[in-house]
């Protein structure tokens, strides 16, 4: 299944157990939104965290945002019944954790199906493993329901016992195996968190890195970062402006029986005409879902 074009430029954990930050989340200009019941939530917690998640997945309270639901692995105590709950859920995907083989996502698949998930419903993947970045073709390519992955980079860190550093050149060989693999089989993909807060240089640089290795946007781990990652993620106005050119000349040496054209000096061909298609739908999408957070805001 071909990732859809939709805004996936700021993606926001939410800890399942924490009632407070899944209300606000409501009000955050967060493209999508991950239902944590994973990392986030102390063993404890995990079943009270599982029945508030699916009754705000269900709610619709999130409005046109993308609401993915973390999970717990199968091979943990909670992991089938996170499963069985998320199946009836309505969110728009299940986030699968530590994913290594294609073998897994496809049980996982069996599970969702057995206990009722519609067509609709998505899975991805969280890429945060050696063995995972080996096996991150097979992955991708595991069963028509995937919708995209997500990069774990701080467990992948720490398994590759290698450092935290503002160029992130030890994560570079992972993070372009994932975006070959998302690409090569029509998923999306999303950077992993940057968890230094007081870094703002850092992030930045992060976000930056990201969108020139080709990631669809950043995941995060506090509302005060979606600002830039959503303006590092967006084309900018320039960028549209200049693709709605292209598109509208291209168009026009078509009908006169022209393979190729100049625009502003540049010479255009079909691999520019639907990186400009891709930009212009991506911003049309952008501006619906921020036109709707803004009606549901004024509501």
């Amino acid at each position: 299944m071909a990732a859809t074009i939709r805004p996936r430029r700021s993606v926001l954990y939410i800890p399942g157990s924490n009632n407070r930050a899944l209300e606000k989340a409501q009000t955050l200009a967060a493209d999508g939104l991950i239902l944590d019941l994973e990392d986030a939530v102390a063993p404890t917690a995990k079943t009270e965290a599982r029945k508030h998640v699916m009754a705000v997945a269900r709610s619709g309270l999130y409005g046109k945002r993308e609401v993915l639901i973390r999970v717990n692995a199968l091979n943990t105590p909670w992991g089938y019944e996170d499963l069985a709950a998320v199946a009836k859920s309505g969110c728009d995907g299940v986030l699968l954790p530590k994913v290594q083989s294609a073998d897994y996502v496809r049980l996982c698949e069996q599970v969702l199906e057995t206990n009722g998930a519609p067509p609709e419903m998505l899975l991805w993947c969280m890429m945060e493993t050696p063995f995972g970045m080996l096996h991150a073709d097979d992955i991708a390519n595991a069963t028509g329901r995937l919708g995209g992955m997500v990069m774990g980079t701080s467990d992948l860190t720490k398994d590759l016992q290698a450092a935290h550093t503002h160029e992130r050149l030890p994560m570079i060989t992972s993070l372009s195996l994932c975006v070959l693999a998302a690409r090569a089989h029509g998923l999306a993909i999303v950077d992993g968190v940057h968890l230094d807060l007081d870094d703002s240089d850092g992030f930045i640089s992060a976000c930056q890195q990201g969108r020139a290795l080709g990631f669809d946007g950043k995941t995060l781990i506090h509302p005060k970062t979606i600002a830039i990652a959503n303006e590092t993620f967006g084309p900018s106005q320039q960028e549209v402006v200049f693709s709605r050119r292209i598109i509208e000349l291209f168009a026009q040496a078509e009908r006169e029986g022209k393979g190729v054209v100049v625009v502003d000096g540049k010479l255009v061909e079909n691999l520019h005409m639907d990186n400009a298609k891709r930009l212009v739908a991506l911003a049309d999408s952008i501006t619906e879902l921020e036109n709707s957070l803004k009606t549901s805001r004024a509501a």
